[in-house]
């Protein structure tokens, strides 16, 4: 029953692990759900590539913000995303509230968990994480950032980017 359950909501076999996939082909998935939710935001934001990190059999992609997104902006810029996610038939588990690290906790219908959170200054994370998956190694992304790349650097600067829009109110 156990197993029915698993494969059921992540699409796992074979010791838990989905058999179709591996860490690669997750991280591919990973930066396609990333590439999506960021082409609509309007206005664009700027953002930069954050840490990629494997377990035993899953992998996790991020992406930074660096455009501030202010205090006035914040409920605009997540409920954006939420439309977006359950649009695209992601299942919302979670909404933290906090006023000041507000976030949204979603998965898509192949597992794949998905989070925004909004950090100090305004600075917005997005973050996939695989299902456990077959064991490969795990390439960078190949998508481009849309500012600097900030390669070797950890971490990542406060977001330093204004938008007319998304920092309207920011000091």
């Amino acid at each position: 029953m156990a197993l029915m359950i698993c494969a059921a909501i992540s699409g796992c076999a074979s010791g838990g692990k989905r058999a179709d996939m591996d860490m690669q082909g997750a991280a591919d998935r990973a930066d396609g759900i990333l590439d999506a939710v960021l082409r609509e935001v309007k206005p664009q934001v700027q953002w930069a590539h954050g840490p990629t990190s494997t377990g035993s059999c899953d992998v996790s992609r991020m992406r930074v913000v660096m455009t501030i997104v202010s205090a006035e902006r914040r409920g605009s810029f997540l409920g954006l995303v939420d439309r977006f996610w359950r649009k695209s038939g992601y299942r919302i588990k979670a909404v933290n509230n906090d006023v000041d690290v507000p976030a949204i906790y979603a998965q898509t219908k192949d597992g794949f968990g998905v989070t925004l959170s909004i950090g100090g200054k305004g600075q917005a994370f997005f973050e996939v994480d695989s299902p456990c998956v077959e064991e490969s190694v795990v390439a960078e992304s190949s998508t481009p950032p849309n500012g600097p790349a900030y390669e070797d650097v950890y971490p990542l600067p406060r977001p330093n980017v204004h938008s007319d829009f998304w920092s309207a109110g920011a000091s």
